[in-house]
């Protein structure tokens, strides 16, 4: 049985480290996933700003459980050359912070062209970035995203059975509904590729997020089937909750807001973050 660990793209539920870790430790999360922090995107971090938030993040008990890097967000025709320079350094970044994976992605497709044409060209570059992290012992953990090859469960597995032992996955189930993949099936296939989880809901009906277990993830079943694996396995809660900044004057005029509230918009950035939070401990502790 699989010992769940709780992460979060902390920059949901604040703009600073210091807010960022305090979001964490009032949810009961004990590891990040670094994507923005102080408006900057964490790839464009130096060394010594890793090593700066490193001592941070340790003085406050907090690890790092991956990097939420935008590599492999470029259009597949787009110059992957300094987009490979700038992962280099990122590998570095990720062995500062003691994590042994990088998310990435596999390659935004040509509006509206087939995706075929584009697959070695993928494949190759997707290879690229693996044999270079694997040298630091870090690991690619290719996330499924609307719009890239790796869209669907099916050219997802394309890309973990041809770099098998290279590569792992990252399963997104809200990013799976955006693409009408039947979400269980979809787990069933990659099962045994997966590395971690995304904790996102959303509903097939529109592609809108909710929060985790009110959409049509069907995640208390797919955490059920995650943790029959082994080992420590991450839960990165990755909210996408909807915050309304007009709300409070709304609430005045009554009826509004409370439908406003009834599709999960929130007041702030820490209020969405809380309650993607609770929803994910409300399944943990149905299932365990």
């Amino acid at each position: 049985m699989a010992e769940f660990m709780l992460s979060a793209f902390a920059d949901e539920g604040g703009k600073t480290l210091e807010e960022q870790i305090a979001a964490l430790k009032a949810n009961g999360l004990t590891h990040m996933e670094p994507r923005g922090i102080n408006g900057v995107n964490f790839s464009d971090f130096t060394s010594e700003d890793a090593k700066a938030m490193k001592k941070v993040l340790d003085d406050n008990g907090i690890g790092v459980s991956a990097l939420g890097s935008p590599f492999g967000k470029i259009k597949i025709t787009d110059d992957f050359a300094p987009h490979f320079e700038k992962f280099k350094r990122n590998v570095e970044l990720a062995c500062i912070l003691g994590t042994e994976r990088i998310r990435m992605f596999s390659f935004y497709m040509e509006q509206d062209e087939p995706y075929e044409p584009y697959r070695d060209e993928v494949m190759e570059r997707l290879e690229k970035l693996c044999d270079y992290s694997l040298k630091s012992g870090v690991w690619c953990c290719h996330e499924n995203e609307k719009g890239i090859y790796g869209d669907t469960d099916d050219r997802c597995l394309d890309i973990l059975t041809s770099l098998d032992g290279k590569i792992k996955g990252v399963f997104d189930p809200a990013n799976f509904i955006q693409c009408g993949v039947a979400i269980l099936p979809a787990y069933e296939k990659l099962a045994p590729y997966i590395d971690y989880m995304h904790i996102k809901d959303a509903l097939f009906a529109d592609g809108s997020v909710v929060p985790p277990g009110k959409g049509d993830g069907r995640l208390p079943e797919l955490l059920k089937r995650f943790k029959q694996k082994d080992g420590k396995r991450f839960l990165t809660l990755e909210p996408h909750l909807k915050v309304f900044d007009g709300l409070e004057n709304l609430e005045q005029k009554g009826g509004i807001a409370d439908k406003l509230k009834n599709v999960y918009t929130y007041k702030t950035n820490t209020e969405a973050f809380a309650a993607a939070a609770n929803a994910l401990h409300v399944i943990l502790d149905s299932i365990a």
